[in-house]
């Protein structure tokens, strides 16, 4: 099975109540009431040694950094506000206490940065060959509004991104920014209809959205934002639809929000309208000659072969 074939059979297994988890299994992080006005957000990500990031190119500060910041995506990615995180590392035989303390520089770096304060966590070590593994837990609030779920684009709804797309894996996937103020900087401005972050792939996330909404897309490829890194790529525009690991904000609103948004945005990090929600239930893409051709979901999926 596939990653996201498995995790819907994952929230099938159970019926958790709406009112005690008003967000389960299925979006970026989950949410659980704590009373009838109050309610915590939590998301858990794991880094592997080889998959997310390669020591042998990576420094444990740069390792460590992104270990916070694909959390801090997630917060992001719902339009939340970071409150806490613990780290658990599994370490390779024969670590150093300096080795250690290089990873959690990193950490609190990013900790700090977007002041989620580091307040505890779990160390433990492989017996025998194993590579370095850290996963983050979070902990969240909702910010101004209700949390921006994946599955509420709506037909007619302007698709919009943060920033640049495609080729992550020459530096950005080490050292990106999550979009936390900007995901509360655009919900301040405008009502979303859904939204996630990029983490897997514009193509894949997309049909992420479209999936759980009920909808089709369809995006102009003249007007997907490609990084600078992606246009050394052989075919920039697939670097941009598929590569992942940008952590860019992919989102949905109305035609009238969003000309509302792009009107009062004044962010050094730009938003692009790159499509619209369609009626179809397929994903498209219409090509600079005008053509239309399907787009099917290229990106990362940690259960392929």
């Amino acid at each position: 099975m596939r990653e996201d074939e498995i995790t819907g059979w994952f929230r099938q297994q159970r019926q958790l109540s709406p009112t005690d988890v008003p967000i389960g299994i299925g979006d970026d992080m989950a949410q659980i009431a704590l009373g009838p006005e109050a309610s915590v957000l939590i998301t858990t990500d794991m880094l592997l040694d080889g998959t997310h990031f390669d020591l042998k190119t990576a420094t444990l500060e740069q390792v460590g950094y992104k270990s916070m910041a694909a959390s801090l995506s997630d917060c992001a990615a719902m339009a939340t506000i970071p409150l806490a995180a613990v780290v658990a590392v599994g370490l390779p035989p024969g670590w150093s206490g300096r080795q250690l303390q290089d990873l959690h520089a990193g950490v609190v770096f990013a900790a700090d940065k977007y002041h989620c304060p580091l307040v505890g966590g779990d160390i433990t070590s492989w017996q025998g060959d194993g590579r370095l593994v850290v996963c983050v837990s979070m902990l969240s609030k909702p910010g101004g509004k209700p949390p921006v779920r994946r599955n509420g684009a709506k037909v007619g709804d302007i698709i919009g991104v943060t920033g640049s797309l495609g080729g992550s894996g020459r530096r950005k996937h080490l050292e990106f920014e999550p979009r936390v103020n900007e995901a509360l900087e655009i919900t301040q401005i405008a009502d979303l209809h859904a939204m996630m972050d990029i983490s897997d792939g514009l193509s894949t996330d997309l049909n992420r959205i479209c999936t759980q909404s009920g909808v089709g897309a369809v995006i102009d490829a003249s007007s997907v934002p490609i990084s600078d890194d992606a246009r050394h790529q052989a075919d920039p525009l697939d670097a941009a639809l598929n590569e992942g690991e940008d952590f860019e904000l992919l989102f949905t609103l109305s035609a009238e929000q969003w000309d509302r948004l792009y009107r009062q945005w004044d962010h050094p990090v730009p938003v692009t309208g790159i499509g619209a929600i369609t009626d179809t239930g397929r994903m498209e893409i219409r090509m600079p000659d005008g053509r239309i051709r399907d787009l099917r979901p290229g990106g990362y999926d940690h259960l392929a072969d």
